[in-house]
């Protein structure tokens, strides 16, 4: 160690204290390479590294971090690399000195850590406190111990590609407000912080606000915005309208932090302004949006419409729920427990979401292996890549397919990816009639034409709804939509994923002026986790 830098010990718990912040000069390429360790002796050690190989390295790491040496401390990870560069521009882009590191207690290989350092830039300086922690693995090359070098070691709120900045900030400050004028903010509602971050990003200036000094995450992707982490002098923020209710938004937080990678939608259908926005994870994607998922069984929405457009059937009509279907060499089944009912309507099928009922009407002429993709494409406005909704969104992918997955499209499963803003908008516009691309923001501010598609027939319209109301007063969607009044409709949905012990919960449901999807990760059949999310914020309105 040297000159300026101390460390101390107590029972586990170190502490490196640094008086200069300069750079030390120092062979990153020898000490990977194991230059001065013990790998010089030619038995490599094996096997996780010992409780004191992780705190020599832990100790060693930190003390060159917190002294500068950039170079110096990435020689003690496994990406000298990007260690060093990140860890150069701590110093130099985030304008962070007078760094102070501070180890907590170890578990096996996991050391937290804590950084108290200043942040100074053009005479305006503001301490900076956070923790973090890292893991010491063995090298493969090397077999000495070594920190695993993530992004997140720097700052947890890194992810790979993102960079810590200090200076004017990137867009003015907004003051994001509801449909009726209430703030919103990502304190008090806490799964719009990344929605927040973009629409600072691509609205601020529009909104009229004055950028301030920050230290900031500049995302690797420059749509998804940045996050503030330290103001040393305040801009002036601008007003932006949103589409969203307060109510709603609340609903939506609250039904979602009861489940694990969960996420959830609410529409208008009579406009496509969007009310809520939720998401329940731990990596900050915006599923509900972005997300890229098998919808399962509520992808029967559009290949009932097929159907009934095509001629193939109508609600009325005859789709016998056999006990199983085979279509090109590939046996499709039921939920378990399903009795057949070889005398069954499509709306029967439908509120029970038979399977086999489906897969059996997909073999009727005239349809062929790409009319799902034409009646989602041209009929509900799905997976043309064309929505402009105020932020980063996907809007789903239904290509067309031959063989099995013709009919494993049709049933939510094969090719076909949703997510909920796009299984939110399958609703509404199966409930009115009427395609209205979702948009976040007032329609003024986004630039380009939103997209537009040919909607349903008033008798298209018609059957849905009456499908959709059955599944929601005495289908499969009657538990969750229990006690709610009104005009109703919902589908459920649950998509079998390779890997996964239980299904993706999927539903969507309808009332009044709202149409609302969620879905969540292994949440099982439709009805028992999706379920009472969507009927929470039916409940709460908007």
């Amino acid at each position: 160690m040297r000159k300026g830098a101390k460390a101390a010990l107590v029972g586990g718990v170190f502490a490196v204290m640094v008086g200069g912040a300069g750079y030390g000069a120092y062979n990153v390429v020898n000490a990977v390479n194991g230059g001065g360790s013990s790998s010089d002796s030619g038995a490599r050690e094996s096997g996780p590294p010992s409780r004191d190989e992780v705190r020599e390295t832990a100790r060693e790491f930190l003390a060159a971090w917190a002294k500068g040496d950039a170079d110096g401390a990435a020689a003690h990870t496994d990406n000298a690399v990007a260690a060093a560069e990140a860890l150069t521009r701590f110093r130099e882009d985030a304008h962070i000195r007078k760094v102070e590191l501070t180890a907590g207690r170890i578990s096996g290989t996991r050391v937290p850590f804590t950084v108290r350092a200043t942040v100074a830039y053009e005479g305006k300086s503001k301490p900076l406190r956070y923790a973090s922690a890292f893991d010491v693995v063995r090298g493969v090359s090397t077999g000495r111990a070594l920190v695993d070098w993530q992004a997140s070691v720097l700052h947890p709120e890194l992810r790979r590609g993102d960079s810590l900045r200090t200076g004017e900030a990137a867009a003015p400050p907004i003051e994001a407000v509801d449909r009726n004028g209430a703030v919103l903010t990502g304190k008090r509602y806490p799964s719009l912080a990344p929605v927040l971050e973009q629409l600072r990003a691509k609205f601020g200036e529009q909104a009229g606000g004055r950028p301030g000094i920050e230290l900031y995450v500049r995302r690797a992707d420059e749509a998804a915005g940045t996050k503030t982490l330290l103001t040393l002098a305040k801009g002036r923020a601008g007003k932006l309208p949103t589409t969203l209710s307060a109510a709603a938004q609340r609903a939506a937080e609250d039904a979602v932090a009861r489940h694990p990678e969960s996420s959830v939608v609410a529409v208008r259908p009579s406009s496509g302004e969007v009310l809520a926005v939720a998401n329940h994870r731990a990596d900050r994607f915006n599923a509900a949006f972005e997300g890229k998922l098998a919808p399962g069984s509520t992808m029967k929405i559009v290949t009932a419409a097929m159907l009934i457009d095509k001629g193939v059937t109508k609600a009325s009509g005859p789709a016998p729920c056999t006990p199983e279907a085979t279509w090109q060499s590939q046996t499709f089944h039921n939920l378990k427990g399903m009795a057949p009912d070889r005398g069954a309507t499509l709306a029967d099928s439908f509120a029970r979401s038979c399977n086999t009922a489906f897969v059996k009407l997909v073999d009727e002429k005239p349809l062929t292996d790409a009319s799902l993709t034409e009646e989602a494409e041209t009929n509900f406005g799905l997976g043309r890549d064309d929505w402009r909704t105020g932020i980063t969104s996907s809007d789903g992918s239904v290509p067309a397919s031959a063989g099995p997955d013709r009919a494993a499209n049709a049933i939510g499963q094969g090719q076909v990816q949703l997510n909920p803003l796009t299984l939110a908008s399958v609703t509404a516009t199966a409930m009115t009639g009427d395609f209205r691309q979702p948009v976040l923001v007032p329609r003024k501010l986004i630039d380009g034409e939103p997209a537009t598609a040919r909607g349903l027939s008033p008798g298209t319209v018609a059957q849905l709804r009456q499908m959709m109301r059955r599944t929601a007063i005495a289908g499969t969607g009657a538990k969750a939509m229990a006690g709610l009044g009104g005009d109703i409709g919902a589908k459920t949905g649950s998509a079998e994923v390779d890997g996964q012990t239980k299904p993706n919960s999927w539903f969507a449901g309808y009332r009044g002026d709202m149409a609302v999807a969620a879905m969540a990760q292994q949440g099982g059949h439709g009805g028992d986790t999706a379920g009472p999310i969507v009927a929470a914020v039916l409940r709460a309105g908007g």
